[in-house]
């Protein structure tokens, strides 16, 4: 399965961005969850948002309200959807897919099997 992250880009602080992860290559079928982690300049990366096919989404606490995460199995796309963006959101962004559904997993970095390359967000005025 290849990940393809786009999206990103440079956003004034209250703004929105919608990005985008495309699934393709055999096994995308057989996936159940996509997460969005991120990471900003040395920091460690960390969870964003998770989602499973039920739907099931788990945000972290920093993002809740403001990010909202799906799924689009028929276009086997995920997207992230971040509205009212603070530079504190600034950072490389990454999506992940798993192939196992592990809901108690889903906020665990090693649980997803496939990753994309980031496309970064800038939240500047």
């Amino acid at each position: 399965v290849q990940l393809q992250a786009s999206g990103g880009g440079l956003v004034q602080p209250g703004g929105s961005l919608r990005l985008s992860c495309a699934a393709s290559g055999g096994g995308v079928s057989d996936i159940v969850a996509m997460g969005w982690y991120r990471q900003a300049s040395g920091i460690q990366r960390e969870m964003v948002a998770a989602v499973i096919v039920r739907g099931n989404t788990n945000y972290a606490d920093s993002v809740k309200g403001r990010f909202t995460i799906s799924l689009d199995n028929a276009e086997n796309t995920g997207y992230l959807q971040m509205n009212n963006l603070k530079p504190e959101d600034t950072a490389v962004y990454y999506c992940a897919a798993a192939s196992r559904l592990i809901l108690s997993s889903i906020r665990i970095s090693q649980y997803y099997e496939y990753w994309g390359q980031g496309t970064q967000v800038t939240v500047s005025s």
